[in-house]
């Protein structure tokens, strides 16, 4: 009887399914596995960042895990993200794995990405200091208020019916969704990375920031400086230093090389406006032109601006996403030392907002005979 007991017991413990593995990873940098938690420990495990640790046991704020090379030690559960954590990240970076990189740049010190806009979101990776990134689109919400400040509240009408200035705009922090070297994607802090500019053009800012710089063709100077003689020829966009503004860029300029001053000029501007990434770049044609030149390919930029009967942008209250509704697509061509814009014929070019009014310009009339001497 107790062997036919034993027997089924055993048989109900092989049937009874095994609970699914436990998985952890690595958020510092680079930390240790110690053999045992106490004062005093011994290192048994050097892990890093987003290393994957299989959970044997759980403690009082630690955890015994394992290593892929199966060395086994104890780690502060602070230093690790849950497998639910970590499969957000990998469903962040597959739901824009496609997106076009409007941009290019680098970290410039060590920095997490959060799964979401917000200095309070959840985060994994670690980036390390030089680090180049892709950039793939941009989000602003309003930076926390510190403990111990409270929010400024609207102004309310005064008794005399009279209602006061309203108060200032809160401040902004702006968010760039960036694919690391990786391919991983996550959100990052815009003041912590930098736009790629080339060095030639970093003097030409005017003390804007350059959001993008993307090169059109390329032209041989014999004299020019440095070993490489074909010297690029660029299309900026750039906006002012400030965060929370409800559009990307609001100047476009395009440099050309002066083969015979051997430097770089502007062949085009394209200022006051409210512009939107990603700026896009090709050859083509110009279908609408009838000169031999229209029907060669030739460096081509378009890129889209707010029009002035759509209704103003807000950024998002929970996301930060700036999404602009009505647009204008402005697409230019670069042939030779002049940037010529694509319209079909007798067409009229749409209206476009501006972030700053437009002054109109007083016509100056010209009065002869005055101021003579008799």
């Amino acid at each position: 009887m107790s062997v036919c007991l034993l027997a089924s017991v055993t048989g109900c413990s092989r049937l009874r399914p095994k609970p699914p593995k436990e998985y952890v990873y690595v958020t510092a940098k680079k930390t240790y596995l110690r053999d045992r938690v106490a004062a005093v420990s011994n290192r048994t495990a050097t892990v890093e960042n987003g290393d994957r640790l299989l959970v044997l046991d759980h403690g009082r704020r630690f955890l015994k895990v394992q290593t892929e090379k199966g060395e086994l030690g104890w780690i502060n559960e602070k230093m690790v993200a849950d497998q639910a954590l970590f499969d957000k990240f990998a469903g962040l970076t597959k739901e824009h794995e496609k997106d076009p990189t409007v941009a290019t740049g680098v970290v410039r010190d060590d920095v997490y990405m959060h799964i979401s806009p917000g200095r309070n979101a959840d985060r994994l990776f670690r980036l390390g200091e030089g680090e180049k990134l892709q950039l793939l689109k941009r989000a602003t919400l309003p930076k926390p208020v510190p403990a111990g400040l409270r929010a400024v509240a609207p102004t309310a009408p005064s008794a005399d019916g009279k209602t006061a200035a309203p108060p200032p705009p809160p401040p902004m922090d702006d968010w760039w969704l960036v694919r690391d070297s990786k391919g991983n994607a996550g959100w990052l802090y815009g003041r912590l990375m930098d736009v790629d500019v080339p060095e030639a053009l970093v003097r030409y800012s005017e003390g804007q920031r350059v959001v993008g710089a993307y090169m059109l063709t390329k032209v041989y100077d014999a004299e020019a400086p440095g070993d490489d003689k074909n010297v690029p020829e660029y299309v900026t966009v750039t906006s002012p230093y400030k965060s929370g503004l409800t559009y990307d860029f609001d100047q476009v300029r395009t440099f050309i090389w002066n083969v015979k001053r051997h430097r770089y000029e502007t062949a085009y501007r394209d200022r006051n406006i409210e512009g939107y990434l990603p700026l896009e770049v090709k050859m083509a044609s110009d279908p609408y032109g009838k000169a031999p030149t229209s029907m060669a390919a030739a460096p081509t930029f378009s890129y889209r601006v707010l029009a002035d009967d759509a209704a103003p942008v807000v950024p998002d209250p929970v996301t930060g996403a700036v999404v602009p509704g009505k647009t204008v697509l402005k697409t230019y061509r670069l042939e030779g030392n002049l940037v010529r814009r694509v319209l079909p014929p007798d067409a009229t070019a749409p209206g476009e907002a501006h972030p700053q009014p437009v002054k109109e310009k007083k016509k100056a009339v010209a009065r002869r005979g005055r101021g003579r001497r008799r």
